[in-house]
């Protein structure tokens, strides 16, 4: 018997956290790194490194592989679509993953299919920022369609002259993006996953607390939502998966917004494993990672019932500590039940290197789960 071969584009965690997955179903993973000191190739035994912008190189990672998959969002569509073409199967497929990678074909998308978006226009000069401002009130917030991640490319304007202050975003890139500024409770992450052949899962709605731009905390299933809010999130990002024939992972980034039927707004789309979903590798009965993998190979998907009451996901980033291992045992006995994962980064302030996950009990409430996930995270970033 002849398992299969997956290719990942990427070489970052997620890739890295594709491998214990890969090796627990006995499954070969091959990943396309940027450099020899990206986090995925001390796991992984076959990691060439090659532009992912190059189409040969490419090609010469492909060759072997059963299917290729993605660490990241950032490969020419234009190179997928011939890889496609040559006969690589490619999942997600360009057509799709064109929707997490420019911002203004996603919004067209949500558009489209009738899903809650902000109100939101392409735009090619200051003077058509200021137009949709003084049409749909100040502030505005400017992002770039592509290339941006984690409050990178994103600029808020408060008035006519900050939308004059924006004109080298333009000359940088042209058109940009311009929506509302959203008036909104919190942030809500709803992962689904979906295979070639159409299956699809959908784990619980989490809440998603952002710091600074960045993913910090997510705490699943979402504290207090009303349960008709959590079931047309998830419907809507099943919905989304569907209709743009995704596969693998796919994680919907949401406003919550009280007052606003249907209680949320689209904000990003990511199709691949996602920060936000990081607490059901320890929390979930499958692990985005799993699921993914079974996703992109169209295996049937597995159980996404969360595995305690209340689930917490805390990063860490790159703080005092540069020697993070000196800390686990401080960081260990202060919190047996939290599981740590860390990326095997180099350390670097405000770089996230790992997170670390805990699952609440019955009698647990949501403040203290998330002490105990803070305690742990602080330890590992700070030094015992």
């Amino acid at each position: 018997m002849t398992f299969p071969v997956i290719g990942v584009v990427g070489g970052g965690q997620l890739a890295r956290m594709m491998a214990p997955a890969a090796v627990a179903l006995g499954f070969e993973l091959r990943v396309l790194a940027e450099s020899p000191e990206v986090c995925a190739v001390p796991v992984v035994a076959h990691a060439p490194v090659g532009d992912y912008k190059d189409l040969d190189t490419l090609r010469a990672f492909a060759r072997g592989v059963d299917v290729l998959t993605f660490d990241h969002e950032h490969v020419p569509n234009s190179h997928l679509q011939t890889l496609i073409a040559e006969g690589v199967n490619v999942q997600p497929r360009p057509d799709a993953l064109v929707n997490a990678q420019d911002k203004l074909v996603m919004r067209a998308a949500i558009e489209r299919l009738g899903l809650p978006n902000p109100a939101w226009a392409a735009v090619a000069s200051p003077a058509d920022v200021a137009a949709f401002g003084e049409s749909h009130g100040w502030p505005v917030v400017l992002k770039m369609p592509r290339g941006g991640y984690d409050g990178k490319g994103v600029r808020v304007l408060r008035c006519v002259a900050d939308a004059e202050a924006a004109a080298d975003w333009f000359a940088a890139m042209n058109p940009l993006l311009v929506e509302e500024m959203v008036e909104f409770s919190r942030e809500l992450s709803a992962l689904v996953a979906r295979t070639p052949s159409g299956q699809a899962k959908a784990w619980p709605v989490a809440e998603s607390i952002q710091v600074d731009g960045v993913c910090d905390e997510v705490i699943a299933p979402a504290p207090d939502i009303a349960p008709e809010v959590a079931s047309a999130a998830a419907a809507a990002a099943l919905r989304i998966a569907n209709e743009l024939a995704v596969t693998g992972v796919m994680a919907a980034e949401l406003f919550e917004t009280p007052g606003r039927a249907p209680g949320f707004l689209i904000n990003e789309l990511a199709m691949r494993p996602h920060n936000t979903g990081h607490w059901t590798m320890d929390g979930a009965v499958t692990g985005q990672f799993e699921q993914h993998l079974r996703a992109v190979l169209d295996l049937p998907l597995g159980d996404t019932d969360a595995l305690g009451p209340i689930v917490v996901m805390k990063n860490f980033l790159g703080g005092a500590n540069q020697d993070l291992f000196s800390a686990y045992p401080a960081a260990l006995a202060a919190e047996p039940s939290v599981k740590v994962h860390s990326y095997g980064k180099s350390v670097r302030p405000g770089r996230k290197i790992g997170h670390v996950n805990v699952i609440g009990a019955k009698h647990d409430d949501v403040t203290a789960v998330r002490a105990r996930a803070t305690t742990v995270a602080n330890i590992i970033r700070d030094g015992a």
